[in-house]
């Protein structure tokens, strides 16, 4: 393709948004990369930020002829920050955007609604990238994708390890998975307890980690998650163990009447969430789910009545997992 082919397939303008910084950073490395092979971007690329950059110096930066190159780059980061009137310089630019340039904003958030947003929005189909970052549940699945663009394969439980360790960022489970290949040795799979051993936690554990947790009846798990949970609340941590408590209870049943192919639609979760739930729900007796829901109720009332709130989810927690001797 000549560069004259490449030019024309280029849009004015683009907004990369959401706050999958890693995927935007993607993006604009995609970017350069398909401007570098037109020409000298040393020369003819200019980056601002916008939380203090003015839209006059952006509009300028935009408008400059290109030198030994057909194209110039305009990167804004933080493109949501800007002032409202050198947004409106941007959106004043974007109504006739110059033919030699890209301009490329980047931004954590910025509503649809929003002038900036429509005027790139404006300028093609494709010119809004959207990076917003994966639910919570698709991040182990992505974990595993990223991994092995470094060359290692990690274990369904190593990518759960990982996310609960790191927390959501994906800059900064990328960086993780580049220091965990590094230390991986061999063809095998990176397992759960390699993750554990390699990765330091610098997130603070979910709270529907420990409500999997629960249903799992894991006590050890539960206990090693909530020493992790600093700022958790024991009132919303018992709120959110007796959902799980109900839902399990529900899925009983289902089951019991023979009509398993409705939990997802009964218990409004998705479809990938039952087969979890149908396992866990073996964990417990309905006798035992019953007093559960009970004395969880018990343990609110004591805590409302002045008990010490962590105290009282704490041995709740111990009694709900124990096992029959």
């Amino acid at each position: 393709m000549s560069n004259g082919n490449e030019q024309s397939s280029l849009l004015g303008a683009y907004l990369a948004v959401g706050e999958d910084s890693l995927k935007r950073a993607a993006v604009i490395e995609r970017l350069r990369t398909r401007l570098s092979k037109m020409g000298d971007l040393s020369f003819n690329s200019d980056d601002f930020d916008g939380e203090v950059c003015e839209g006059a110096a952006v509009v300028s930066a935009c408008n400059t002829i290109p030198f030994a190159s057909p194209v110039r780059l305009v990167h804004v980061r933080n493109a949501d920050k800007l002032k409202k009137a050198d947004s409106e310089e941007l959106v004043a630019y974007l109504g006739a955007p110059n033919e030699s340039t890209v301009l490329f904003l980047e931004a954590d958030k910025l509503a649809k609604n929003t002038r900036l947003y429509k005027a790139v929005a404006a300028v093609g189909p494709k010119a809004v990238i959207d990076c917003a970052p994966p639910a919570a549940r698709d991040l182990p699945r992505q974990v595993r994708a990223m991994a092995t663009g470094h060359g290692i394969v990690l274990s369904e439980g190593a990518a759960a390890a990982l996310v609960e360790l790191v927390g959501e960022s994906t800059v900064h489970l990328d960086n993780e998975l580049k220091k965990i290949a590094l230390a991986h040795g061999g063809g095998e799979p990176v397992g759960e307890r390699e993750v554990r051993q390699l990765v330091a936690r610098t997130a603070e554990v979910k709270p529907w980690f420990l409500t999997d947790a629960l249903a799992e009846r894991n006590l050890a798990k539960c206990l090693g998650l909530l020493a992790k949970m600093d700022s958790a609340s024991p009132h919303a941590l018992i709120a959110m163990c007796t959902g799980r408590i109900r839902d399990l209870m529900g899925v009983q049943c289902l089951r019991a009447r023979g009509n398993a192919g409705a939990i997802a639609r009964t218990l409004k979760v998705p479809d990938w969430k039952v087969k979890n739930m149908t396992a866990w729900a073996r964990n417990y007796t309905p006798a035992e789910l019953r007093r559960a829901l009970v004395s969880s109720r018990d343990a609110e009332r004591a805590m409302k009545s002045g008990a010490d709130a962590d105290e009282v989810f704490y041995r709740w927690l111990v009694d709900t997992l124990k096992r029959p001797s």
